[in-house]
């Protein structure tokens, strides 16, 4: 890509964020939209995947504080970068990139090529031969679904991923095994060469290397050249004990690989936990639901209850008990990150028999003939008078 393209191109607008926006927007931005158009998504769709170089392109200028302010330095610069038929600054471009007319060294034009060098990774015109800015890896997402059990007792996963990174067979160099690559002759290594168009002067990635600085003579068969392959590898993942369903796990440095010595990018692992046939989850706190009888809610009792992977506890009723009533039992609930426990929330079901033998109708038939509970909607009824 030449510099004037990097010129034209609008970041901001790329990502869908203002000139303002904060490092955390733009990073949010770009996730969403590194997922709706990374390649693993839309095979076979050339559209999607320019778009995706376009949206990393843009991040890694946006998300770099000194080469973001590089780059509204650059855009702000008044009467744009046309050369002297265009009515803008009378000087060759070639001046910003460290090549001064005239024997002069040093000054604006020396600074302004600096300004340029950091932001296009040329370096003015004192780039060392074969050199290449380092660039971090790609972050990736995955989903790993865990039973219950596993989620709240923690587990180490093994997790497959597919990224590109350096090519196994020529270890990145694009050279067929015992052959190395040369310096490239055309550009001598700088990976750019100038071209001169009247008034204008534009670096661009050198053609004959591709900006690579290197010419490889005989192509490595598995890479082509490139120095890079799609590889598959396993990490194994280890996930903290009481993690919920919907929960987005953080590995640092498990992402792709970075390009020229480039950190590793991070992997988010997104959680999906089966349900338990008998416990529920919420936050910290599990959840139990207990069947009591009707007699049990009524003159009080005292029930064992079960607790998850524990021994059973015993749950002291008072009289009355009312239907859908929760009790708190500590500690027995899902790990937290400081070391403690969440609670056990036990919700009582009044149970009504479906059958009655006749001594308990009896008891039933004499309980009613007391008049208890004749009372309990005479409120409601009350109340449903008033407009």
């Amino acid at each position: 890509m030449s510099t004037k393209d990097y010129l034209e191109k609008d970041y901001y607008k790329v990502l869908g964020v203002s000139k303002t926006a904060t490092q955390d927007e733009i990073k949010k931005s770009y996730r969403k939209l590194a997922r709706k158009y990374h390649p693993d998504a839309n095979k076979g769709d050339a559209e999607a995947e320019d778009r995706f170089k376009e949206v990393s392109e843009a991040y890694d200028v946006l998300s770099d504080d000194k080469r973001r302010k590089e780059y509204d330095a650059v855009r702000s610069m008044p009467g744009g970068f046309r050369g002297q038929q265009g009515g803008g600054f009378p000087f060759d471009l070639g001046d910003l990139f460290g090549q001064p007319q005239g024997g002069q060294q040093g000054g604006a034009g020396e600074r302004i090529g600096d300004l340029f060098g950091g932001l296009f990774n040329r370096g003015g015109g004192t780039r060392t031969a074969g050199t290449r800015r380092a660039r971090r890896g790609a972050d990736v997402e995955t989903e790993v679904t865990l039973s219950f059990g596993r989620a709240m007792n923690g587990v180490t996963v093994p997790i497959k991923l597919t990224s590109e990174a350096a090519c196994p067979s020529c270890r990145g160099t694009g050279a067929k095994a015992g052959t190395v690559p040369r310096v490239c002759p055309n550009c001598e290594g700088t990976g750019h060469e100038t071209r001169n168009l009247g008034s204008f002067g534009f670096q661009e990635p050198c053609r004959e290397c591709h900006g690579r600085g290197l010419v490889v003579d005989d192509p490595c068969p598995t890479c082509h050249g490139s120095g890079r392959a799609t590889g598959t590898r396993t990490i194994q993942a280890r996930i903290p004990a009481g993690v919920a369903d919907g929960q987005k796990i953080r590995l640092k440095g498990k992402g792709a690989p970075g390009e020229n010595g480039g950190p590793h990018g991070d992997l988010y692992v997104n959680i999906k936990v089966l349900p338990h046939k008998v416990f529920g989850r919420s936050g910290d706190n599990l959840t139990l639901t207990v069947p009591v009888t009707f007699p049990e809610a009524a003159l009080g009792a005292e029930i064992r209850v079960p607790t998850f992977q524990g021994q059973p506890v015993t749950l002291r009723l008072p009289e009355g008990t009312p239907n859908a009533r929760t009790f708190r039992v500590k500690g027995r609930g899902a790990a937290r990150r400081d070391g403690t426990k969440g609670d056990l929330l036990v919700t009582v079901d009044v149970q009504v028999p479906q059958k009655l033998d006749d001594q308990t109708r009896e008891a039933l038939l004499r309980l009613r003939e007391t008049g208890a509970g004749d009372d309990l909607r005479g409120e409601l009824l009350e109340q449903a008078k008033t407009e």
